[in-house]
Parts: structure tokens; sequence; C-alpha cells
């Protein structure tokens, strides 16, 4: 799988998540000071859910300090449905009933260990087919162009 991860800082974090991804067999597209750029959230979390939204990755990752800025931004991108997650059944769920293409992540509240947890199990969850569900992120894409 192709994953975007952008951040405003590089932290412990960040250096794992890159890390697990790429020893599951991801590849991995950097974006903000993590590809060496200086960025604030902003940019680097719009930059990494243009990736997505785009088709040059199947999902992203992005980071801030609370991570609420981070999927703020990423979710201004459209075509995308980020999800800030501090857990990994929250992961889960956010993929199955939402169909979230991008996680957030907090860098103060995310340790590494929980961080690959939660990442591996937004990576592993497929989006839901519930008829229900479909209809939802339907009418949440028909909100994009409101």
């Amino acid at each position: 799988m192709r994953i975007a991860l952008g951040s405003d800082e590089r932290t412990v974090l960040t250096d794992e998540v890159a890390e697990a991804l790429r020893a599951a067999g991801h590849d991995v597209e950097l974006f903000g000071p993590l590809a060496g750029g200086d960025e604030e959230w902003v940019a680097a979390s719009a930059a990494t859910a243009r990736a997505v939204a785009d088709g040059r990755a199947d999902r992203g990752v992005v980071c801030c300090w609370s991570g609420t800025g981070a999927s703020i931004a990423a979710n201004k991108v459209p075509g995308v449905r980020a999800a800030l997650c501090g857990d990994a059944e929250t992961a889960r769920m956010a993929r199955r009933y939402n169909h979230a293409n991008v996680l957030a992540l907090s860098l103060r509240a995310t340790s590494p260990p929980m961080g690959r947890e939660i990442v591996e199990a937004f990576l592993a969850e497929p989006d839901g087919a519930d008829d229900f569900d479909l209809r939802n992120v339907a009418e949440l894409r028909g909100m994009e162009g409101a």
C-alpha cells in the first residue's frame, strides 16, 4: 500500500510510524519536516491529504501537537475524510463506518507503541460495505461542494 505521512515536526512517534510502515512493506511518501522541509501543520497536512485525494497514496497519516489542526487541514481537501484517533478501536471504526482515508495522530498524546497499534488498525480495516454506511459516506461526499 502507498502511504502518505506528514507532520509539522519530526519526533520519535513520526520516526517509529514511518519505520513500522516500511517494515510492513508499505511505500511511504513523507511530507513537511519529515521530508526535510519546514512546513507548519497546515501545509504538511494539506500536502499529505492531496496525495491521497490525487491517488498518489492509498491512505494518509497526519500529525501535529494535538492532532486536531492536522485533521482540520486534511479535511479541507476534497475527497479526504480524516479522523483524529487516539486508540485502535476508534481507527477501525473510522475506516469501517466513515471510510476515513487519512488518520490524524496527536504528537503530544500518542506514545510510539500506541501510534503503531493505531496505524496498524487503520490500515488493516477495510471500508464498511453496509448500505447505511455507504449512504452516509455518499452524503458526506455531497457536502464537499456545498
